[in-house]
């Protein structure tokens, strides 16, 4: 393993969540939201190789030459993207995340500026539905190839949908305007209507995409965790038996120490920061929605193992179970997501968050207000300023931070 010790030990404990702190985090949110601005809430995707104009007609439409060139610009360490014809561009789940963070901004605040932006996000994702379907979806604007399937830009995910589902309930929880609940609800009617679920003996795992027969964890969960937030203020039955199926599945598949794999088959056999946060997220949206504890078990084990597994003392977020690196943005902005979550369960939960917070600022975020996508060692960055990845995730989970403290 690349020696870490550059990046160890220059957060100080974070005993006591006082004023400085929250100083921080909030010009912290400021820069960044002032980048977001400057650049029209336009960045690059992790996965956005192949829409490169001058590179994607050299694959040939060759699934691996595909995977070559799309894992090629996501991993080199050097931003690709402007000289290959990659452009900066709008995302929906990105849409999402800033929409979340303005409105906890507001929440936490009372600037209406706040909530001006929050509407400004929430609106732009209401006009960018993707058709055709029956209810509301929202799907990746580039092209996708995997090892099990590829994905055309335009088909809808569950795990845009739901996540950006999650935004409009916190739309609606904060204004309690009818019109934001029924966009959840239209999502919920998406995921019971359009996407369809791999079966197995009384539980079931919800697709990721429409007639994508990989059984994914955090995209089964994501789903569930939407179904039930909304079940509680429509008691739609079909929602809570949906959600129900789906949780009992991720459950049954709980490895003996109490993590889950990204996926069931082989070649989805690995465990990542995360996704397991998504997975837990989507585990307590479960139980706080439908009211059914019969998972907590299952849930506050997940919870212990991932807090135990994933980060360093001075607060440093591990990608992988069994090792650090890479030093991902991705990993950075759910652990504190998921840290704030869970604060009302676990009383170190908001301090470690902070750790993580302190640790992401310092060694993660440009002067000028963006945040990295990688750190592959003390001295190896990749710079690049993605959009969804990054930026958005980053907004959210430090908003919630700041709410919290």
């Amino acid at each position: 393993m690349t020696n870490m010790s550059a990046f160890a030990g220059k957060v100080p404990a974070a005993k006591s969540l006082g004023k400085e702190e929250k100083v921080r985090v909030y010009e912290s949110i400021c820069r960044l939201s002032q980048w977001l601005e400057r650049n029209d809430y336009r960045g690059y995707d992790t996965f956005d190789g192949l829409s490169s104009k001058l590179l994607r007609p050299l694959t040939f439409n060759n699934k691996y030459l595909h995977i070559l060139l799309q894992q090629g610009v996501r991993r080199f360490p050097i931003n690709l993207r402007p000289l290959i014809g990659v452009k900066k561009s709008h995302s929906t789940k990105g849409m999402g995340f800033i929409a979340r963070g303005f409105i906890r901004m507001h929440e936490a605040t009372g600037d209406a500026a706040w909530q001006d932006k929050a509407e400004f996000a929430l609106q732009w994702l209401i006009d960018n539905q993707e058709p055709g379907y029956t209810g509301a979806s929202w799907a990746n604007h580039f092209d996708y190839q995997s090892r099990a399937s590829y994905v055309p830009k335009g088909l809808p995910s569950v795990v845009w949908t739901s996540l950006i589902g999650h935004a409009f309930l916190d739309a609606y929880e904060h204004s309690r305007e009818d019109r934001l609940l029924q966009v959840s609800v239209s999502a919920c009617e998406h995921i019971l209507h359009d996407l369809g679920a791999i079966t197995e003996g009384d539980s079931l795992c919800i697709r990721y995409f429409p007639e994508h027969n990989v059984e994914v964890h955090n995209a089964n969960c994501l789903g569930a965790g939407l179904l039930a937030r909304t079940y509680a203020y429509t008691h739609k039955e079909a929602y809570m038996l949906l959600a129900q199926k789906a949780i009992q599945y991720t459950a049954k598949h709980q490895r003996p120490d109490f993590s889950w794999y990204y996926g069931e088959p082989w070649y989805l056999h690995w465990v990542d920061n995360f996704h397991t946060g998504y997975v837990l997220d989507s585990f307590k949206h479960y139980g706080e929605g439908s009211g059914d504890k019969q998972f907590e078990e299952q849930l506050m084990a997940g919870y212990r193992y991932w807090k135990s597994t994933f980060f360093l003392p001075d607060g440093t977020p591990r990608y992988y179970n069994h090792k650090t690196l890479p030093l991902d943005i991705q990993c950075c902005s759910q652990a504190i997501d998921t840290l704030v979550f869970f604060h009302d369960r676990d009383p170190e939960a908001l301090e470690l968050a902070l750790k993580v917070a302190q640790w992401t600022i310092r060694h993660m975020q440009d002067r000028t207000g963006y945040f990295y996508y990688r750190r592959y060692s003390s001295w190896v960055v990749n710079k690049t300023p993605t959009l969804h990845w990054g930026q958005a995730t980053m907004l959210c989970a430090l908003a919630g931070l700041y709410k919290a403290l």
